[in-house]
Parts: C-alpha cells; sequence; structure tokens
C-alpha cells in the first residue's frame, strides 16, 4: 500500500510539473534585409520595428514568448519549410512558395507609384511607359508589369530606402514604394522631397504563414489575429509608424 501511494505520488507530482512547464517560444522569422518601419536588426537580433511588435502581440494572444529570429530571404521558405521557425508575418500566399497554412489576410498596406513635384505627374500608369522607375532589386511588380510589359523600364535599388533616396537625388524622377515605408521616412525626416499625389497601384493585406512543424494551428492564429483586429491593437501598432 506504501508503495502504491508513493507511486500516485509521484505520478501527480510529474503530472503537475508537465502541466506548469511553459510551452516553446514561437519563432518568427525576420528577412535580414528588412529596414524600418518593418525591422531594424542588429547582428542576429531583431531589435525593434512593426514586425516585432507584431510578432510578440500574437504571441502573447496564443500564451508564448516570441523568438524573433533574421534569416535571408532567399532562405525564408527554406527555412520555414524546415522547422527552423514556426511563422513569417507581411508576406503574401503567392510571394513565398512552399506547403504552408496562410492566415486571414489583415496587415494593410498601399502600392504607390511617386513622383517628384518637379516632374510632370503621370495621369495614369501607362503614361510612365519608357520612362525609368525607381525600384527595388529582387521585388515583382505585377501591375506595373502588365500595364506596361515591355515599356517598364526598372531601375532598381538595393532596398527601399535606397529606392527613395534615388529619388529625393534626383536620379529618377517616379519611384515605387510601400505607403508604411514612405510615411515613417517622412515621419522621421529620412525623405523631404515634395510630391505629387500618389498613384495608388495596388491594395495589399499581407498575410502570416505557419511552418508545417508550428506548434500553433490555424485556427489558433486566425483567433489571435481577430482579436488584434477586434480591440483595436492592429491599428495602434501600425500607428505607432506613420
Amino acid at each position: 500500500m506504501l508503495g502504491g501511494c508513493v507511486l500516485a505520488w509521484l505520478c501527480a507530482v510529474g503530472s503537475a510539473m508537465a502541466q506548469s512547464t511553459p510551452p516553446r517560444p514561437l519563432v518568427m522569422l525576420v528577412e535580414t534585409s528588412a529596414l524600418m518601419p518593418q525591422a531594424r536588426i542588429q547582428g542576429d537580433r531583431v531589435v525593434e520595428g512593426l514586425h516585432l511588435d507584431l510578432g510578440q502581440a500574437l504571441a502573447r494572444r496564443l500564451g508564448r514568448e516570441l523568438v524573433a529570429r533574421p534569416v535571408p530571404r532567399k532562405r525564408l521558405a527554406e527555412a520555414l519549410q524546415r522547422g527552423e521557425g514556426d511563422l513569417l508575418c507581411d508576406y503574401q500566399s503567392d510571394w513565398l512558395p512552399g506547403a504552408f497554412a496562410w492566415s486571414r489576410p489583415f496587415l494593410p498596406d498601399q502600392a504607390l507609384l511617386i513622383t517628384a513635384a518637379s516632374a510632370p505627374a503621370p495621369a495614369t500608369l501607362s503614361a510612365l511607359a519608357g520612362q525609368p522607375v525607381g525600384t527595388v532589386r529582387g521585388y515583382v511588380y505585377p501591375e506595373m508589369a502588365d500595364t506596361l510589359r515591355a515599356g517598364f523600364m526598372r531601375n532598381d535599388a538595393p532596398d527601399a530606402v535606397t529606392n527613395l533616396q534615388k529619388l529625393a537625388l534626383g536620379r529618377v524622377q517616379h519611384a515605387l514604394t510601400g505607403r508604411r515605408v514612405l510615411e515613417y521616412q517622412q515621419r522621421i525626416g529620412n525623405f523631404k522631397l515634395a510630391l505629387h499625389p500618389p498613384l495608388v497601384v495596388s491594395e495589399v493585406l499581407a498575410q502570416c504563414a505557419l511552418s508545417p512543424s508550428s506548434p500553433v494551428n490555424l485556427t489558433a492564429l486566425n483567433a489571435a489575429i481577430q482579436g488584434l483586429i477586434s480591440d483595436g491593437e492592429l491599428q495602434r501598432l501600425l500607428a505607432r509608424y506613420r
């Protein structure tokens, strides 16, 4: 009888310890080329930015801590597929090949065509045929390509901030950029060039992708996203960088 009591006590202690063990952190992948407001990366750490804020907010609602892991853009799909991370946000399913579970679209942005005020303002995208347009290397611009076809004259920069700098320096008169990047660079005073009202090229509602080995399932992730939207936290996060 004593042995049975001891065994029962040990089982109860083991069960209690298992229940008290916190779930492992949620690992969010962030591409190393990301710039503010998306992310600021120092060495192997993501130190600030919308991606970090969003990941922490989602992890909190999912009852987990967050680990943000920088990964080169070319390795994102492979890293997520191999389980090196659980989650990747601010992407769309047609941007990233792989067998991932995709959340509901929820993260807004706009692709803009901006033109220096010193140059004639294009009335439509088709007016830019044959004119150089500032773009970011490795990014695709399907609306521009469909509209202009062979007349789409890309002038690539290594990143979004350099793309804006080229416009400010007069190296191009037109550039494609995201509204989030533009508004943040204007707010911190890094981009002061006078512009015509921008042309909205496309509306974007980005998503999050889950690794096949993620401990979080899609239903739970979508519920966490809905909570962010319903109580206004998502808008508060976005407002930090406008």
